[in-house]
This record gives C-alpha cells, structure tokens and sequence, in this order.
C-alpha cells in the first residue's frame, strides 16, 4: 500500500471513531436518501441499531411537514446543486413522544462530476409527550424506560457479556454500546452495570426467574 493510501486509511478509520462518538444524530445517505451509515445517535432516534438502518429511507423515518421541501431539494440534487438543504420533520421517539426537528443534509463528494452522497444531521426542536403511563401502586418503583435496543443490551448483559461481544452480537461498535449505556445509566441515575441489571429486573424490564436472561414484552409488542 502506498503512503498516501495508508495515511487515506489512516484518517478514515478517525474519522468513523469520532462519528461513532458525536453525540448529535448524523447519517450518510446516497443521493436518493437511503441511508448508508448511521452513527449510534442517530439510531437511537430509531429504537434500533445502526446496522439496521443501511438501506432505510431517511425520510420514511423522519416524515417531512412540508412536500414541497423535498421537492426543491430533489429538483436541486438534479441539477447538482451543492447547497445546503433543510427539512422540516417528524417522528415517534423510542418513549412514544412525538418529536418534531429539522434534517439538514450537506451533498459531499471528492469531485463536482461526482454524484455527491449526503451527510444528513438531526436536530430536535421540541416534543409533544407520550401520554402519562397508569399510577403505580404505593411503595412500587416507578416505571422506566427501555427501548428495545437497551433491552437486547440488558439481557446480554444479565448474561455475562462483556462489551466487546455485546455489541458483536447487536452488530454495534464497542463505542456504540457505550453510548446505549450512558443513556440508560444517565436516565436511571445508575452508578455501574450492576446497578443497571439489577433495576431492570427490579422494574420488569427482564423477567425474573429464568435463564438466560430474557426481557419482559413491552406494551405493543407481538407475543
């Protein structure tokens, strides 16, 4: 390999660690909007892995408010226009809430011939809540929260999965998982992994009495 491929390589591989780790929700979608790579983020965002998210339609999953948006973004791609475009969106969060944003998506490519792929980033305006769950009966814990992705990482967890083969078996980066798991521990106020298994099954989250470990059907899931 020559010096210049090694160092393209080198800076590549950079460059993916640092989009695995931003915090703000990005993708790189070709020039039709199906997605090619997502970071951990944006994923979330989706209740689900970034792996999982090659191939989707980025507008499918976040609704434009506004047709006509699109409409001139389309016409301008055409024309290979290399302005930066903005969407008005919506979608389900992992909570339920409704969430509302802007996609705001930058044509990148090494030449102007190119046809350019586009780097597409998520900013949440604001939110209409998941309506109020049932009270809980005195002295019970209150309900938390897991999307299903947190729910696969807590039964491997539970299982004895170290970081490396749980985001292996989830198809994540290992900073990806991290990331999951400062979102839970954050949201639960959860000093360590322990703490964290030990309240999903104290919340239903996994059901207790069984091995391997197993998560407990959230509501609207098919049995």
């Amino acid at each position: 390999m020559e010096a210049g491929q090694a160092d393209a390589v080198v800076w590549r591989n950079r460059a993916l660690m640092v989009f695995d780790r931003v915090s703000v929700p990005v993708a790189v979608c070709d020039v039709n909007g199906l997605v090619a790579l997502a970071n951990p983020a944006m994923a979330a965002e989706c209740d689900t892995t970034p792996g999982r998210l090659r191939g989707r339609q980025v507008l499918e999953l976040f609704r434009p408010q506004e047709a006509t948006q699109v409409e001139r973004i389309v016409e301008a791609l055409r024309l290979r226009h290399r302005s930066r475009y903005q969407v008005s969106v919506c979608w389900r969060a992992p909570g339920g809430a409704e969430r509302y944003g802007e996609l705001t998506a930058d044509p990148v490519s090494d030449s102007v011939e190119e046809t350019p792929a586009l780097l597409v980033m998520l900013r949440v305006l604001n939110e209409r809540p998941a309506p109020a769950p049932e009270p809980v009966r005195a002295g019970a814990l209150e309900p938390v929260r897991a999307s299903a992705v947190e729910r696969q990482v807590l039964v491997l967890l539970a299982g004895g999965a170290t970081t490396a083969r749980a985001a292996r078996e989830l198809g994540l980066s290992g900073d990806g998982l991290t990331y999951h798991l400062r979102r839970l521990s954050a949201r639960w106020g959860a000093a360590n992994r322990t703490e964290l298994v030990a309240r999903a099954y104290a919340c239903g989250v996994l059901t207790p009495g069984v091995w391997p470990p197993r998560a407990t059907p959230a509501e609207g899931d098919e049995e």
